[in-house]
């Protein structure tokens, strides 16, 4: 089974990032730990601040791959482009946030992702990356 996690602005800074919201681990760290944890998967992982690059990215994997692991981060509060790119592929999408965002800012509350989504995992920190993995596998 094929699987890309695909993660937004500011991921790029997890364990120095406001460690007290998004914990102390890198994603670096943290995906080695899931490639050991499931073997059987071939996990891919992109990262990029850019909402373009996402797109792209989700055009490139959204017909080839089983599945897609999102945390647009910010995006998903205010990308329009990003939710017609999710709602354009083939692959199903689930969208991952490590904190909950429902319990956050207002602005926060709301997702334009979720719609096209099969499901969301919201607020288990980085284990809801393993959670929507689970799903998939």
């Amino acid at each position: 089974m094929k699987i890309i996690i695909i993660n937004g602005p500011n991921l790029n800074l997890l364990g120095i990032r406001e460690p007290e919201i998004y914990g102390g681990e890198t994603f670096e760290d943290f995906f080695e730990r899931l490639q050991l944890d499931y073997p059987a998967a071939s996990l891919h992982y992109f990262q990029s601040n850019s909402e373009g690059a996402i797109i792209d990215k989700l055009h490139e994997t959204g017909f080839s791959f089983d599945g897609v692991i999102l945390n647009a981060g910010a995006y998903t509060h205010t990308s329009i482009a990003i939710a017609d790119a999710v709602a354009s592929i083939n692959t199903p999408v689930v969208e991952v946030h490590i904190s909950n965002i429902y319990a956050r800012e207002p602005f926060r509350r709301h997702s334009y992702l979720s719609p096209y989504c099969v499901g969301c995992i919201a607020g288990l920190g980085l284990q809801g990356y393993a959670l929507a993995l689970e799903y998939f596998l």
